[in-house]
This record gives structure tokens, C-alpha cells and sequence, in this order.
């Protein structure tokens, strides 16, 4: 659990550099929009990484401390941070933390966004899949399952945002690409 702890912080560091280096914003999401699904992202953080806030039958053990089984979760831990990582760095100058048109803001279509609209959450909730089966108790489940939910929620806001900028070219990109899942043609 250790090792996938210092995975997210390596993480969460290089955002915070690249989080530089973004185009200037024409327009963001509103406060009660970000509170929508940054709130249960920071309930599942606190779950995931802080044992102490988590009491009684919320650190009740799924299953055994097997080497393979801790394998397995830092693996997809490093696979979910380095997708993410990836698409990150295709979506360059248009990233933002907040759901936001940036001005000259490209529709990114390469890379990781061929097979999902939202590569950094399919990577995110795949880091934390690998977190939970790392974390085995109870209460990192539930932290997978508040980040999925969050995530989902501000995809859709995303979506709105994408269609009304970039109408009907973000709509054939929809009907052909996942969302934070892949599409199975």
C-alpha cells in the first residue's frame, strides 16, 4: 500500500507542475458544479489514504495480504497513473482541474482519446481499483466506487461543455468513442 501511495504523490506532484503550463480560460464549470465531484473525490482520498479516518467496519479486511494479490494492486496502480499520465500529456495546454473552454481550445481526438473521451479518469479509476485491491479493507472499495461516481459526474459536465463548443464534431466523437470506458464495436 505504501509503494501505491507514493505512486499518487509522484503524481499529484507533476500535475501540480504542468498545472503551469495551461492556455489562458474563456470559460469554467461554476462552485456548486466543482463541489458536485470534487467533494466525494476528496471523501474517497481521505478513505484511500488516510487509515485513521476510517473506523470499525470500514478497515474490515476483504481478503489476504498475499504478495500477489499486493502485486496486482500496485501494478494496476502504476498502469491507471501512467494512463493517466499519458493522456495528460496529449491534452497539453487544455487541461484544467476544473471543468474549462480554454481559449483556442482544441478537440484532442490522438493518443488515449482515441478509445475513451476521458482518458485521465479511466486512468484515475483504474489507479484506484489497483489502490482498493492493495488497501484490501472495506473502506477502499468504497473510495473506488465515490471516485467512479465523482468522475462520472463531472464527465458529464464535461460532455456539455465539449458539445456546445464543438457542436457536431464532439457528437460523432461521442457516438464512436467511450466515455471513461471504452466503446466495444
Amino acid at each position: 500500500m505504501l509503494l501505491c501511495e507514493y505512486l499518487w504523490a509522484a503524481m499529484y506532484v507533476l500535475w501540480l507542475i504542468w498545472a503551469l503550463r495551461t492556455k489562458p480560460t474563456r470559460s469554467r464549470e461554476g462552485l456548486v458544479s466543482r463541489l458536485s465531484h470534487r467533494l466525494p473525490i476528496i471523501v474517497a482520498l481521505v478513505l484511500m489514504f488516510t487509515p485513521y479516518a476510517a473506523k470499525g467496519w470500514l478497515q474490515f479486511p476483504l481478503f489476504s495480504k498475499d504478495f500477489w494479490v499486493q502485486l496486482l494492486g500496485v501494478s494496476l496502480t502504476l498502469t491507471g497513473l501512467l494512463f493517466a499520465v499519458w493522456a495528460r500529456l496529449y491534452l497539453g495546454g487544455n487541461w484544467s482541474s476544473a471543468v474549462t473552454v480554454k481559449v483556442g481550445h482544441e478537440l484532442v481526438r490522438g493518443g488515449p482519446y482515441r478509445w475513451v473521451r476521458h482518458p485521465i479518469y479511466s486512468g484515475l479509476v483504474l489507479a484506484m481499483l489497483g489502490t482498493a485491491i492493495a488497501n484490501r479493507e472495506v473502506r477502499g472499495v468504497i473510495a473506488l466506487v465515490l471516485m467512479f461516481v465523482a468522475l462520472t459526474i463531472k464527465s458529464r459536465t464535461e460532455e456539455r461543455a465539449m458539445t456546445s463548443t464543438f457542436g457536431e464534431e464532439y457528437e460523432e466523437y461521442s457516438r464512436n468513442t467511450g466515455g471513461i470506458l471504452p466503446k466495444f464495436h
